[in-house]
């Protein structure tokens, strides 16, 4: 009931200063006693992935907390991990405004936010006053005014800082509002990208004691073939998981919507299709050598259900969240 009375006052709001009054909510009720307002037990459905151990498989995907500033109310929230960022070694300020749209019709959101973050430095700090000791992937990318071609140099600053800190590295390749930056997805860029940062995390892992796996997100608009690229670069590697996937450039299924025409990436209901084939065509090419993590479009425990199936080992959701609330992962916890 709470959750319904704020999502109607909410969507009278711009969805970004919609989106930034509810993180500086849950930033601020956080271990506090007015977190009851979403605070939810859920039953233990505990998973074991890349080493990990997840209190169950249901995560937030990032962008929703990108500096990571409220993981201790996602946890109260029940989710099996959370994922912060996208962040970049600098802070910026992403694309201009507007730059968020909802498509209610479709359950479905566009956004062109391009990574717009207060840099690695302010995440760390966020993160490492965090008081819950869930599962914390950390999500990494390039700044926009940084070359392309020089974009590793930014993966590997910011892989050394959040190190200590992440359970896990998400390596940020597949969002479709920084320009040029999907290119890192092919051929000798990818597998440069994939030695260097495999290389600097045996480096990080010898001078922390601790591994933590590296992963890699992509997009829900590559061809079969290019899947199938990817997952033997993966492979070659050894990279320790993918997650599968972004956002997606296509506009099918919502070409009816007020903002259908809107630039950027088009996440909800909509993508559910597209990201599942990539799921399932990354669990034939990689047959079991490393797990995937599906995300795009899950909104109820049947298109949970469908990610699984498909292959994936963990999901995530994200638009799914913003429309249905905190219920969201019971119902689907509920269900495994």
């Amino acid at each position: 009931m709470f959750f319904s009375l704020s999502q109607k006052l909410m969507f009278q709001l711009d969805p970004e200063r919609a989106h930034e009054m509810a993180i500086a909510a849950f930033k601020h009720t956080a271990n506090t006693p007015l977190q009851c307002a979403y605070a939810q037990t859920i039953n233990n459905k505990a998973v074991t992935v890349m080493g990990l151990d997840f209190k169950n498989p249901v995560g937030l995907a990032a962008g929703l907390d990108k500096n990571g500033e409220c993981v201790d109310a996602f946890d109260a929230m029940g989710f099996g991990f959370v994922e912060v960022g996208t962040v970049t070694p600098r802070a910026q300020s992403g694309n201009d405004k507007p730059r968020i749209f909802r498509l209610k019709e479709q359950q479905a959101i566009i956004n062109r936010m391009g990574f717009n973050n207060y840099g690695v430095d302010y995440l760390v700090d966020q993160v490492s006053r965090r008081k819950s000791r869930g599962i914390l992937g950390i999500n990494i990318g390039k700044n926009i005014d940084t070359a392309v071609e020089n974009g590793k140099d930014d993966y590997l600053l910011c892989m050394d800082k959040v190190f200590d800190h992440a359970s896990y590295i998400t390596v940020n390749i597949s969002s479709p509002n920084t320009p040029g930056l999907r290119s890192l997805q092919y051929g000798e860029a990818l597998d440069d990208l994939l030695a260097s940062l495999k290389d600097r995390q045996a480096k990080l892992s010898q001078q922390y004691n601790k591994t933590v796996p590296l992963l890699l997100k992509i997009a829900p608009d590559l061809t079969e073939q290019e899947v199938v690229q990817i997952s033997d670069s993966l492979v070659r590697y050894k990279v320790d998981g993918v997650i599968a996937t972004n956002t997606t450039l296509s506009r099918e299924g919502v070409e009816s919507s007020t903002y259908g025409t809107q630039a950027g990436g088009l996440s909800g209901r909509p993508v559910a299709e597209k990201s599942t084939l990539v799921v399932r065509t990354l669990s034939r090419e990689l047959n079991g050598r490393l797990p995937i993590i599906g995300v795009g479009g899950i909104d109820s425990a049947a298109q949970a259900q469908e990610k699984l199936s498909a292959g994936a080992s963990l999901i995530q959701v994200y638009t799914g969240f913003i429309y249905n609330g905190p219920k969201l992962v019971k119902n689907i916890v509920d269900s495994l």
